[in-house]
């Protein structure tokens, strides 16, 4: 039986091409403004995406010259739902989100401007993701007759895999929550 998590699915035969078409994804969704009706669509892509990634990933033979590539992805990735949480607008010459500002002559009377936040169930969806996600990146990592952990010691890469997604999480104020 074939997992739904072998690239075989995907159709991008390595994790480098997978993370490349990827992040490619995401600075397309990012570019979906956070203004009603647009706002909830860039949140329910991003849910798609994020649950994408996590379960993919996993499928890849782990490789540790693809793992810094990972975690700069995974980084991107965490800056983006610090951004979609804000209801802000993604910079990305400076990679990270800023306010959103209209100026008064775009602002037509009657047509309010509105930007609706995550829902509680987008945000228990996304730390679910999240949560499950980073457990089965660690179970990939530790394939068996493989032990990752001194290789991404000697590689640097130790503290980036365990810091994933601290600011998101900080930022849903579920950081200390089991």
């Amino acid at each position: 039986m074939v997992s739904s998590s072998e690239p075989s699915l995907t159709k991008l035969p390595t994790l480098s091409t997978y993370l490349e078409a990827m992040q490619h994804l995401l600075a397309f969704v990012l570019q979906i403004p956070p203004i009603d009706p647009s706002g909830p669509l860039r949140t329910t892509f991003l849910l798609r995406l994020t649950g994408d990634v996590m379960n993919s990933v996993p499928g890849y033979l782990p490789d540790i010259y693809d793992l810094q590539r990972l975690l700069d992805f995974l980084d991107d990735l965490d800056q983006a739902w610090v951004t979609v949480l804000k209801s802000q607008v993604w910079d990305p010459s400076a990679g990270e989100g800023v306010d959103l500002f209209v100026s008064v002559e775009m602002i037509e009377p009657g047509k309010p401007i509105r930007s609706t936040p995550v829902s509680q169930t987008e945000r228990t969806r996304l730390r679910s993701l999240l949560v499950t996600g980073t457990e089965g990146l660690e179970e990939w990592l530790g394939t068996p007759g493989e032990d990752y952990q001194p290789a991404l010691a000697r590689a640097g890469l130790m503290q980036g895999f365990d810091d994933l997604f601290t600011m998101t999480l900080a930022e849903m104020g579920s950081l200390s929550e089991p």
